[in-house]
């Protein structure tokens, strides 16, 4: 596969994962700090609980994606769907965004940008990739 392909593909997940951030931001900065911890019935989460279960999903799945597969053993899934009586929305979003964070920029670090085919093992043993897994 040309590395031209590659590329174009990658940059177009990315340009995906910035929209759908993007749109779910605009849609939560609609909401009052109050009516993001809403539930609609019982079965339901609120706006807190999905963005606390993303974000965990995303730690967990893409921290260290390059050099391990799945779910990381410190992840908490149930507590995910738990809101502490003290968490403020200022909490949920900055959890919020701890789980964006490894998905637009430690990902954007390990992309080879070389015109020569590189395999996964050499794309994740670069210098900026060593250092943004060890961050």
């Amino acid at each position: 596969m040309s590395e031209a392909i590659v590329q174009n593909y990658l940059d177009d997940a990315l340009s995906s994962f910035r929209a759908y951030k993007k749109l779910a931001d605009k849609a939560i900065a609609q909401l009052k700090d109050e009516e993001v911890f809403v539930t609609l019935d019982e079965e339901g989460n609120s706006v807190a609980v999905v963005m606390k279960h993303m974000a965990g999903n995303m730690l967990s799945r893409w921290t260290d994606f390059l050099i391990s597969d799945g779910e990381k053993p410190d992840r908490n899934r149930d507590m995910e769907f738990v809101i502490e009586p003290h968490t403020s929305k200022d909490d949920v979003l900055a959890y919020w965004e701890r789980g964006w964070n490894p998905c637009s920029m430690r990902w954007n670090r390990c992309v080879p940008k070389t015109s020569k085919r590189r395999s996964r093992f050499a794309a994740r043993n670069t210098p900026s990739c060593r250092q943004s897994i060890a961050n």
